[in-house]
């Protein structure tokens, strides 16, 4: 067995913890109380959380600072993940190009083939010109939402 070096090892292994005690895909905690639990400084959880609680490892982190602060943590598919940020990130400026790396993006994810990505450049292609700019936003966002639900 590996021993842990570093607090950031034992902050990641209390909130992994938390999550398989409660048998749930999300937990909330509150970032001052870890601290305490764990002796530390409320921004070793902060940092923690930024690293070893990422999109790439299928989690997704929700922070509220303040009195009544709180983080919350869900274990997500990570291909869900992939799809949810290329749909967020695009916007009535995406051009076809760019749409391109996106797609190309979750093709190297193996998320997408080859003929899925040559299928959604070119209906994206046929929309631009043709379709308002928040209509075409709204209709390439579900589309991809949609294949996250398939796969």
């Amino acid at each position: 067995m590996k021993a842990m070096r570093n607090l950031a090892d034992y902050i990641e292994a209390f909130i992994l913890g938390k999550l398989e005690r409660e048998r749930e895909e999300i937990v909330v905690l509150k970032r001052n109380e870890v601290a305490e639990a764990m002796e530390c400084a409320p921004s070793q959880v902060t940092y923690v959380l930024g690293t070893r609680f990422t999109v790439e490892r299928g989690f997704q982190v929700e922070s509220r600072r303040g009195a009544g602060g709180f983080v919350r943590i869900a274990r997500v598919p990570i291909k869900t993940l992939f799809y949810e940020d290329v749909a967020r990130n695009l916007d009535a400026e995406t051009s076809p190009q760019e749409l391109t790396v996106m797609l190309r993006r979750l093709q190297r994810q193996e998320l997408l083939t080859a003929r899925e990505v040559e299928l959604i450049r070119s209906f994206f292609t046929l929309l631009y010109p043709e379709v308002e700019e928040q209509t075409r936003v709204r209709l390439m966002r579900s589309l991809l939402l949609r294949l996250a639900n398939l796969n």
